[in-house]
């Protein structure tokens, strides 16, 4: 189904400009990671509108492999947290070392002052390690030693985390998942991407592939800016409503998606519009980014919970732009 009178005309597409990076960086992101167009589209599609991502998968699956393909393909300052029981707040956020010499304290910048910061196996960490990351994935800025910093208008974090093991883990509070924008699970990669894999492995286990940035980061705070105009006209706005009163009346959900969590779904939706070279919303945008966020706000196995997301889905009657416009 398709809106606007069913065009789409080259007023009603995104600029030219940002059509060639984009593709080079789906293209680019496609070699770093094999056989995962899927994966690889809705990483983007959370990249462009400025959220945070969590991986819920096993270990040796690509998730570091491909963070940093990002951060390589952007341009931008790279951070790694291997995430710990013992990890402190001021580890990620930073800390004020004494200058002997003019006696005074510097403050020394941790590793969330960087345009994409990987925090792996997050949920190791401890809940008050975990609670630092709160106003930069909310706010873009960090307090502390009474300062508050701003962060890089690209700042987004992708974190890890292992759902089989449970011993040693703090699981993410509602509150901080509510602050990521989608959730997204690689998985195994079909057999001949595997062997694809083990072919390019040869011979290059001390190599390091550093990928050439395809756009820098002012051409995404553009591009970014872009998708944030997308149009949402209202009866699409009224259909993502009613989908997060649904989630709020299912039987099997204990909290339904906030209010915070539609304006992240919408940015989502705006964002694939954006890819598909429109710069107007349709419901069918919607319900494509329905799982990777939702995702975060049902619990439960995947499996289950993208049952209980279909049956959401198809408890919300779909609009058409004739239908709204006579009610």
């Amino acid at each position: 189904m398709t809106t606007k009178n069913q065009t789409n005309s080259e007023s009603d597409s995104v600029s030219p400009n940002a059509v060639l990076p984009l593709e080079s960086l789906r293209r680019q992101l496609n070699q770093t990671i094999i056989g995962k167009p899927d994966v690889v589209d809705l990483v983007i599609a959370c990249l462009l509108a400025r959220g945070h991502l969590l991986f819920d998968d096993l270990p040796g699956l690509g998730k570091t492999t491909l963070a940093k393909g990002i951060a390589q393909s952007i341009d931008g300052r790279f951070a790694r947290i291997q995430c710990t029981p013992d990890l402190m707040p001021s580890d990620i956020t930073g800390f004020s070392v004494f200058d002997s010499k003019n006696h005074t304290f510097e403050f020394r910048r941790g590793p969330v002052f960087a345009d994409l910061l990987l925090a792996d196996e997050i949920n190791r960490a401890t809940p008050r390690t975990q609670s630092a990351l709160f106003e930069a994935m909310a706010e873009r800025q960090v307090t502390a030693d009474n300062q508050t910093l701003q962060l890089t208008p690209s700042f987004i974090v992708i974190a890890t985390q292992n759902p089989v093991e449970s011993h040693g883990a703090y699981p993410l509070p509602e509150a901080q998942l509510d602050r990521f924008t989608m959730k997204l699970s690689i998985g195994y990669p079909m057999r001949s991407a595997e062997v694809h894999l083990l072919g390019n492995s040869i011979q290059r286990q001390s190599e390091k592939t550093k990928l050439d940035p395809v756009l820098n980061l002012d051409q995404l705070e553009a591009i970014q800016d872009e998708v944030a105009c997308v149009e949402v006209c209202e009866f699409i706005r009224e259909y993502l409503v009613d989908l997060g009163t649904a989630t709020r009346n299912h039987s099997d959900v204990v909290l339904g998606v906030s209010p915070r969590g539609l304006i992240l779904w919408q940015r989502a939706a705006q964002a694939w519009a954006y890819m598909q070279n429109r710069n107007f919303v349709i419901p069918e945008d919607i319900q494509v980014v329905a799982r990777p966020v939702l995702r975060l706000r049902i619990p439960g196995n995947i499996e289950k919970c993208d049952f209980i997301i279909q049956e959401i889905l198809k408890s919300v009657p779909v609009p058409n732009e004739t239908n709204a416009r006579s009610k």
